[in-house]
């Protein structure tokens, strides 16, 4: 009897057990432990969570459910409501917020700020100016609702006709890492993610998706991830999007040497890796590299679950990416449960906008004081670009703004009298490109339509009735695709119509500028003899056309600095011959044979001419560079380097000091001299002056050693040049490395998977 009383008490007990087992509350994201949470999973919930949703028009497989929760998100992730895991969104893009502005069922538009592209921006050499531009730019993404940017984009600019060069920033990783810095705190100052991309070496579009960039370790760890590096160690930002393209032979987003050994153990990032979308081509392995989320998701649902059941992927695998996803998604807005406004300020994003367009148009030339105006009322306006203004380039770079002023419209806001009969030729040619094309509603078509042909006679008609001549050159790309090499240079329509304009006006005596509205490098040396000055006004933004009259009529000193080359003639870029890779019509693989010797490194090195080199950029004013003056003439631990700049002009003006660095380059080779610091005075007045000061550490020094995986300081003397551009160098001053230093191992990873025969200065 006994026996029996205590099995039923014992019964009763498991029984109650499983019941309280069964009846206990699921564990909570935010309020329990991610490890319980993934525990309370299914595995198809994790299947699930490990993709996105898919894009717009997709649905989501189980439910039918339409995946948008903000019209026109680039991607959304999975909700798990049982478990307290809501859905994140994901939106372009790097030039500012791209959503529906008229969604359905809302009565208001969602307008958004077209700021200036990230060349423009680049171009300013100020992160702080930058850091404003990304508060801008990550308040829009708060206050619609969305999560995540999918931007910056700090891929290398290696070769002119990249299409997607207008998203970039330089040609130089430090330029590239300082700028992307900022813009990354900017933004995740909001409390919403930025997603770093492309990682990496993505700077090539045609055939993005199969082409494979042989690249050396060397220039991989020197140029192409040392952007990505900084940004890493300074910004933490929240994820990092993997790559359409292979590299080395594995797609980035499946590449265990790229995404856990370098960009987790080396550089130890926390946050989320996401795949480009639609990008790589196994899920599986993308899982095992550390890819965490595939975007756009959807479509590989069954392929992991597959994976899972059959042991080709320990679950373990999904459970440690899933650590990483739902720690994401607990910091972001709507888990917050953000209230989102759908009033961002964005007239005052306009107004910075503005400010930033302004610091990156950069004055390539200005000959007998042609700028800024000098009694100029009257204005005879040339090219389709005047009167079509270029705000930023295609694809996800796009943005759904209200209004971008075009210049004309600026000339006449300003009390500038344009001339009449002209602006009527221009508008009439541009209202018959769009009324006889198929698509009236592609807003790029009068970009990519060639410029109008205008006759000597209705040239010099516009001489009498004009103080001055502005002729607007304009350029479009964007993704998917890369330039022609015809791109490159301007037309012989272009090239005659400023040959013929300039001729016409300097007849009179009066002067001709040419501003050039375009998102990548031209060539300039065929033409630029003519005008009086050249603005390069990039894609600045919907606020663009009013920075470039600022400019022009003196109210802005321009004060941008090339953050690239420009070269004489497309063949004398380094990876002219091998862009975009081989075969020429369908690329399979790019060698990266110029190796680190890409844009001034190359130029400086080899002795190559450059129309406009890397930093340069003229003023209204002039500065003078004194006093440099080193803390040791022994490197220990760091260098401090003091120098004192003052405005000797007579207008108030801003000046970008650069200092490069000369090393031994003995043991390994070494290119004439690397940016390795910068600094943008604040506006100085006439006579005024401000002392820069630079600090460079060990890393400074260092150059990537292949055969030791290391990164090295070679002993010796070394030169600090402080310049207002790459070539133009102000003061020099010498200091020794007394011993070779070891900097930091890393991962001895990412062998090119095809030999390569780089460039080099050493004869072999």
């Amino acid at each position: 009897m006994k026996k029996k009383i205590i099995l039923a008490a014992l019964l009763f007990f498991v029984v109650t057990c499983l019941f309280a087992q069964k009846n206990k509350p699921a564990p909570k994201l935010g309020k329990n432990k991610v490890a319980e949470v993934i525990a309370a999973m299914t595995l198809e919930e994790k299947i699930h969570l490990v993709m996105g949703l898919g894009q717009a028009c997709w649905t989501n497989p189980p439910t039918g459910e339409k995946t948008v929760l903000l019209e026109g998100e680039a991607g959304r992730t999975w909700a798990i409501p049982r478990l307290g895991i809501t859905a994140t969104v994901e939106t372009d893009g790097p030039a500012g917020l791209r959503i529906v502005p008229h969604p359905q069922g809302l009565n208001f538009t969602r307008y958004c700020t077209a700021f200036p592209t990230a060349t423009a921006l680049a171009c300013t050499w100020n992160p702080e100016l930058v850091e404003q531009v990304g508060k801008a730019m990550g308040n829009e993404v708060l206050e619609y609702g969305s999560d995540v940017l999918l931007a910056p984009a700090i891929n290398i600019q290696r070769n002119p006709l990249c299409g997607r060069n207008f998203e970039y920033y330089s040609e130089d990783p430090y330029l590239i890492g300082k700028m992307a810095s900022g813009m990354v705190r900017g933004i995740q100052s909001n409390g919403v993610s930025t997603s770093l991309k492309h990682f990496a070496a993505n700077n090539i579009e045609t055939n993005r998706g199969a082409i494979n960039a042989v690249v050396s370790q060397r220039a991989l760890r020197e140029i192409y991830l040392r952007g990505f590096e900084m940004v890493v160690k300074e910004a933490q930002p929240w994820t990092v999007m993997s790559s359409y393209n292979k590299l080395n032979g594995f797609y980035t987003s499946e590449n265990y040497g790229l995404i856990t050994s370098v960009l987790r153990d080396d550089w130890k990032f926390k946050g989320m890796v996401m795949s480009d979308w639609a990008g790589g081509k196994d899920a599986v392995a993308q899982m095992k590299a550390g890819n965490d989320l595939l975007m756009p998701g959807d479509y590989q649902y069954d392929e992991l679950l597959r994976a899972v059941k059959n042991k080709t992927i320990d679950i373990k695998v999904i459970d440690r990416n899933l650590v990483r996803i739902l720690t994401f998604i607990a910091k972001t807005p709507r888990f917050k449960n953000h209230v989102y406004s759908n009033k961002p300020d964005l007239t005052a994003h306009a107004q910075i906008s503005q400010a930033a367009a302004s610091e990156g148009m950069v004055l390539l030339k200005n000959n007998n004081d042609a700028l800024p105006f000098n009694h100029i009322r009257r204005i005879a306006l040339f090219g389709k670009t005047s009167y079509r203004y270029i705000p930023g380039g295609t694809g996800s770079g796009e943005v759904n703004y209200e209004k971008a002023t075009t210049i004309k419209e600026s000339f006449d806001k300003n009390g500038f009298e344009v001339s009449k009969p002209l602006a009527d030729i221009y508008t009439h040619f541009i209202d018959s490109v769009i009324q006889t094309s198929k698509d009236k509603n592609d807003k790029f078509l009068v970009d990519f339509h060639p410029e109008l042909a205008l006759d000597k006679e209705r040239i010099a008609a516009q001489v009498k009735d004009a103080d001055i001549a502005i002729i607007t050159i304009g350029r479009n790309a964007g993704e998917g695709y890369d330039r022609p090499v015809s791109d490159f240079s301007l037309t012989a329509t272009e090239k005659q119509l400023i040959k013929q304009v300039t001729a016409a006006f300097h007849a009179a005596n009066k002067k001709v500028i040419v501003v050039l509205n375009i998102g990548g490098v031209v060539a300039t040396a065929d033409w630029r003899d003519a005008p009086d000055a050249i603005l390069l006004a990039w894609q600045a933004g919907q606020e663009g056309a009013n920075a470039i009259v600022d400019i022009l009529k003196g109210k802005v000193n321009p004060s941008g600095k090339l953050s690239m080359s420009f070269p004489m003639q497309y063949s004398d870029v380094p990876s002219a011959k091998s862009f975009p890779g081989e075969p020429i019509d369908t690329p399979i693989n790019a060698l990266y044979k110029e190796g680190i010797y890409v844009g001034y490194r190359y130029y400086q090195t080899f002795k190559v001419p450059t129309a406009y080199e890397f930093g340069y950029g003229i003023s209204y004013t002039q500065f003078k560079y004194a006093n440099l003056h080193l803390n040791t003439s022994t490197f220990q631990n760091e260098i401090i380097a003091k120098v004192t700049v003052k405005n000797t002009g007579k207008i108030a003006g801003k000046e970008v000091v650069q200092l490069y660095l000369h090393a031994p380059g003995i043991e390994i080779e070494k290119p004439v001299e690397e940016l390795k610091g910068f600094a943008k005075t604040r506006l100085l007045q006439p006579g005024e002056s401000q002392e820069i000061t630079f600090t460079l550490n060990p890393r400074s020094l260092a150059s990537f050693w292949t055969s030791s995986s290391s990164w090295v300081a070679e002993k010796g003397k070394y030169e600090i040049r402080i310049g207002s551009s790459s070539k133009d160098i102000r003061s020099t001053a010498d200091f020794e490395l007394p011993k070779t230093i070891a900097v930091e191992k890393v991962s001895p990873v990412l062998y090119p998977n095809i030999a390569l025969k780089e460039l080099s200065k050493v004869p072999n």
